[in-house]
């Protein structure tokens, strides 16, 4: 994992490019923007670690900015709705944010 985003925002903060938007996530905030990635609460950026794939090759996943993050608890779980990103429950990924440390690797199974 490259970085830890988000440490001390609230559960719910928007961030958009990696930078909370000052906005808490409600069911209205949704209703109003159905079409967005909702990217809440905090932000672990995945690097990968196979140069020239995903690493520094086609499908760098740092540079196409690929992320564990929070989403809104009425989305479902396990079925890809993201751009990309791996997305958990919100209190969830707050108990694995403080768990663990910039440079731990991250196995991702399918």
């Amino acid at each position: 994992m490259r970085a830890k985003i988000g440490q001390d925002e609230p559960l719910n903060a928007v961030f958009k490019g990696r930078r909370p938007t000052g906005e808490i996530y409600t069911p209205a905030l949704g209703q109003a923007y159905p079409n967005r990635d909702w990217i809440l609460t905090r932000i672990l950026w995945l690097s990968g670690t196979e140069k020239g794939k995903n690493r520094l090759g086609s499908v760098d996943t740092m540079q196409r900015y690929i992320y564990i993050h929070g989403t809104p608890d009425t989305e479902p779980m396990g079925i890809a709705l993201s751009h990309g990103c791996i997305r958990m429950r919100n209190s969830d990924l707050v108990k694995l944010f403080d768990l663990i440390a910039v440079g731990t690797p991250v196995v991702i199974e399918a």
